[in-house]
């Protein structure tokens, strides 16, 4: 199996947006394909623009497809070339219970057809509070290692994709490999990112700096894109993405 090309989050270099036609020949010059646009949807054909000068595209990208906006956001997308347009977070209180995970996924899967309609997928990627405020799951018959990410991939749509956040699983207390084992092909994108799994942002280092089980994950979900991401990093951030890329391109 050819496993996608390596992508990267463009939230981790937030601070270069500004000029994103010289970000965008950085990160092709370190031997990007890929990326996940940050604040792209307002500007689809600017951001086109740009990535498309320094040959890179961008099969995924974050946007608040939950808070009204979705057609406005899928038509951008169609225009940019996004394929999956992912739902970046949700309200934690959805989490603390069975009723409020199956209100998320409702909401998500009302989108489906709308997305199909501008050629693109839908999507959720999660960070820590998924799995912090769910105690439910035990409470209500969770089996062993079930937490409320499984539940929720339940109660998706086939259509719909998750993009796991493997650094927050960890944080959440929950086990990655097992996780991304148990969800299988309902994962097609993965953020990759290192640290001690703490939940203080800064900590976070490159990739294959930190206590991440990076090679097995890697290794458990071969089909998915793997998309670098630091939320927050105490020293230069575009040194690293490269760091970061370096250690996983021989890896992929």
């Amino acid at each position: 199996m050819t496993r996608p090309a390596l992508s990267v989050q463009l939230y981790t270099l937030r601070d270069r947006l500004s000029d994103l036609p010289a970000l965008a020949r950085d990160l092709a010059r370190i031997g990007f394909e890929c990326v996940e646009p940050h604040r792209w949807y307002e500007n689809p054909g600017e951001v086109q623009e740009a990535l498309s000068a320094a040959g890179l595209r961008a099969p995924s990208a974050h946007a608040p497809i939950l808070d009204g906006a979705a057609h406005q956001i899928f038509a951008a997308a169609a225009e940019l070339g996004v394929e999956t347009v992912i739902q970046p977070s949700s309200d934690p209180e959805l989490w603390r219970s069975s009723a409020g995970v199956e209100e998320l996924a409702y909401r998500l899967n009302q989108l489906v057809d709308a997305a199909r309609d501008f050629g693109v997928k839908v999507g959720y990627h999660n960070h820590a509070f998924e799995f912090l405020e769910s105690e439910w799951v035990a409470r209500e018959g969770g089996e062993g290692e079930l937490t409320a990410l499984d539940y929720f991939a339940q109660q998706l749509r086939n259509e719909v994709t998750l993009e796991v956040d493997t650094y927050w699983v960890a944080v959440g207390g929950a086990d990655p490999v097992a996780l991304l084992r148990r969800l299988g092909e309902r994962v097609t994108l993965l953020h990759i990112k290192d640290g001690p799994i703490t939940s203080d942002a800064s900590d976070q280092v490159a990739v294959g700096a930190g206590a991440m089980p990076v090679e097995k994950i890697l290794a458990i979900a071969p089909h998915a894109r793997p998309v670098i991401e630091l939320d927050d990093h105490r020293g230069d951030m575009l040194e690293a993405v490269r760091a970061s890329f370096e250690f996983l391109v021989g890896r992929v």
